[in-house]
């Protein structure tokens, strides 16, 4: 949550591939306090059945930048395992991207919720309510 000192952050993935929440990504949260300072890691989580985290580390005061990454290569290569036990191999590796690190700017006060569509080959994201 949130206070007039520090930021606050969610996040949730709907996998657009099949139109429902990805369950079970690891993402971390790391923060700064300045374009030119270090990254702190922060801790993370893991996405529920609803594509949820509902429990990332709450941010340091004097927070200015956020990174979020989203550890998608294990989703990717579960969901192909599942897939090819009665079906035919349909590509050689795991999703095109890896990980998909969403870095951005926030302000003390404010909450920012960012949400990751993702699919195999490609994601976008944006800054939701």
């Amino acid at each position: 949550m949130s206070t007039e000192t520090t930021a606050s952050v969610s996040t949730h993935i709907l996998d657009t591939s099949i139109g429902r929440p990805a369950e079970g990504v690891a993402i971390s949260l790391a923060a700064r306090s300045g374009s030119g300072a270090e990254w702190v890691a922060l801790g993370g989580s893991r996405t529920d059945a609803d594509g949820r985290c509902k429990d990332l580390p709450a941010l340091p005061e004097g927070t200015t930048h956020v990174r979020l990454d989203f550890e998608t290569e294990a989703y990717f290569d579960k969901k192909q395992a599942e897939a090819q036990q009665d079906a035919p191999r349909v590509r050689d590796s795991g999703a095109f991207f890896p990980e998909v690190a969403i870095t951005f700017a926030v302000v003390p006060g404010e909450h920012y919720h960012v949400p990751l569509l993702l699919n195999p080959f490609g994601y976008s994201v944006y800054r939701g309510s």
